[in-house]
């Protein structure tokens, strides 16, 4: 091992330098309170959803959204991406 011999070690500096800080975490575009109707038929749009994140580049950030493992095996609902965050 080589902290067993203090001849095989070393240590140096090490400057890094961030490019990016993630300031904000990515959050949704606003508030929203979704509500389905027991009428609501199949393939029915319930709720558009869309997030933004406030840290550089403004419109660099890539968003996508699932449903959780557990509600994806027998689904109610769908999520469809439309690109557009």
């Amino acid at each position: 091992l080589v902290s067993d011999n203090p001849k095989q070690s070393s240590q140096i500096p090490v400057f890094i330098r961030i490019l990016d800080i993630n300031d904000h975490a990515p959050e949704f575009a606003k508030y929203y309170e979704t509500f389905v109707c027991e009428n609501a038929k199949a393939g029915q749009l319930i709720q558009t959803v869309s997030a933004v994140d406030k840290d550089e580049p403004p419109r660099g950030h890539k968003f996508f959204f699932e449903l959780v493992p557990e509600f994806a095996v027998h689904p109610n609902f769908s999520i469809v991406d439309n690109k557009g965050n």
